[in-house]
């Protein structure tokens, strides 16, 4: 990749409280090349969407970024002011957040919500910018767009209220777009229309996308590389294929062994799947060493006493762990 659409590098994010800070994420980068779907995947709490809302200028106190580069097609935006970030947001990078009953507007019709980025990002008056809401409804398959622009977001379904999220991300061609658990809440027929919703939209705009799930099976579809967060860090980072084939990380191993596989039956007849015990430390608790070291079955006392650097790997991918492999 010679001019990566995105670069994130060494980002270190604070967590300030109490008279004391706290690395809530250090040390993450990671690039994203034009029209390509990259994956950032973990258990909840391991820094992921924090990640996101830096890349995006929505950190809010007590979190902000203490260092590192944020690099979207060649300018560094890290410390973009105000009014370069609201220029940024919807033009060059659109987000979809987790849940969009929250993410709308209550008190205003989802097709005006629409119409406030051509008015906003393209000058459109607002006649025009409604008359392309309603394309952009069109555009996400919601059946009689002409009707739905004046419903509010209470009055629609999940799945609904997602393809207006997409509409509205994607409305004036970003770049890049943040989809952060795009189908969380939703059932899986409609998972999957979103899904393909989006991997259609995104190779007709040739928009990258920014993929954060828990989902190792919804990433592995979506996605051609794929990184793996765990408290606070990038453990491991490899083309797709290869980490669900051959993970080298212990935790990377542990995720994959935890999903279902068809066919695979224990002796009494069921599938019984394999579990990561513990839980993601606390930011004010991370532990010395490797921060999975307390629940790896493979933890030496190097690994609770010195953090391990990034080890290449033959397949262009990275993993910090000292027995990798």
């Amino acid at each position: 990749m010679t001019q990566p659409l995105l670069k994130v590098e060494d980002l270190r994010i604070a967590l300030a409280g109490d008279g004391v800070t706290h690395n809530a994420v250090e040390n993450v980068s990671f690039e994203i090349g034009r029209g390509e779907a990259f994956g950032l995947v973990g258990e909840s709490g391991c820094g992921k969407s924090i990640s996101a809302l830096a890349v995006m200028g929505l950190l809010k106190r007590p979190l902000s970024v203490a260092s590192g580069r944020i690099v979207l097609d060649g300018r560094e935006i890290q410390d973009a002011s105000p009014a370069e970030w609201r220029n940024l947001r919807g033009s060059k990078i659109g987000m979809i957040f987790q849940e969009p009953m929250t993410a709308l507007n209550p008190l205003s019709p989802v097709g005006r919500q629409i119409a406030e980025m051509f008015v906003l990002h393209e000058g459109a008056g607002w006649t025009e910018a409604m008359d392309r809401a309603e394309e952009a409804l069109r555009q996400v398959h919601v059946p009689s767009p002409e009707r739905r622009i004046k419903d509010f977001p209470h009055q629609l379904s999940g799945g609904m209220r997602q393809r207006v999220m997409i509409a509205i991300a994607l409305a004036c061609g970003p770049d890049l777009l943040i989809a952060d658990e795009p189908t969380t809440a939703l059932d899986v027929t409609v998972q999957a229309e979103i899904i393909d919703l989006m991997r259609e939209l995104c190779a007709a705009k040739g928009t990258a996308i920014l993929m954060i799930s828990h989902d190792l099976g919804l990433v592995a579809n979506m996605c051609r590389r794929v990184a793996v967060m765990y408290a606070g860090r990038i453990v491991e980072s490899r083309p797709a294929d290869a980490i669900f084939a051959t993970p080298s990380h212990p935790y990377t191993q542990g995720l994959v062994d935890s999903l279902p596989r068809l066919g695979e039956r224990s002796r009494r007849g069921r599938q019984k799947l394999r579990e990561i015990t513990g839980v993601v430390p606390a930011i004010s608790s991370y532990p010395s060493g490797c921060r999975f070291n307390p629940r790896c079955p493979a933890a030496t006392e190097v690994c609770r006493e010195v953090a391990p650097g990034i080890s290449p790997l033959p397949d262009d991918g990275l993993v910090r762990c000292h027995h990798h492999g």
